[in-house]
């Protein structure tokens, strides 16, 4: 069996997401971890799973958290990374075969700090790249 690497898929998701919105007017701060401090509007990207499928194809779960000023905010965030989520596949900077909501837009207020937050799940398949 070949050896085979996959990329980091919220760092790679992150990318795509923080140029997108950045080229709709929408510099909104895009990672993986809860900025500090913490900006009115973020999004969080995490992998939390999700299975290899084949030799060179990796499908990694990722929860998507979107924060906003307000509650209606938060979900209109949220509803524009859902769409550019579903664009993936085609986009220059990876092999993205299909992408597939798993966990549809709901309202979940930060327990932390009681903002206002979306989330959002789907699986990604990313083609990976020999290692020879």
């Amino acid at each position: 069996m070949a050896a085979v690497v996959f990329p980091d898929a919220a760092a790679l998701v992150c990318t795509y997401v923080r140029e997108q919105l950045v080229a709709r007017g929408m510099p909104v701060p895009v990672g993986t971890h809860v900025p500090n401090p913490r900006p009115p509007r973020f999004v969080r990207i995490e992998r939390i799973g999700g299975p290899r499928l084949d030799l060179v194809t990796d499908r990694p779960r990722l929860d998507v958290h979107c924060w906003g000023a307000s509650e209606e905010d938060a979900h209109d965030l949220a509803q524009v990374v859902r769409a550019l989520l579903l664009a993936i596949p085609g986009w220059r900077g990876a092999a993205a075969y299909a992408v597939a909501e798993v966990g549809g837009p709901n309202t979940l207020p930060d327990p932390t700090s009681g903002q206002d937050r979306v989330a959002l799940a789907v699986e990604i398949e990313l083609r990976g790249k020999s290692l020879a």
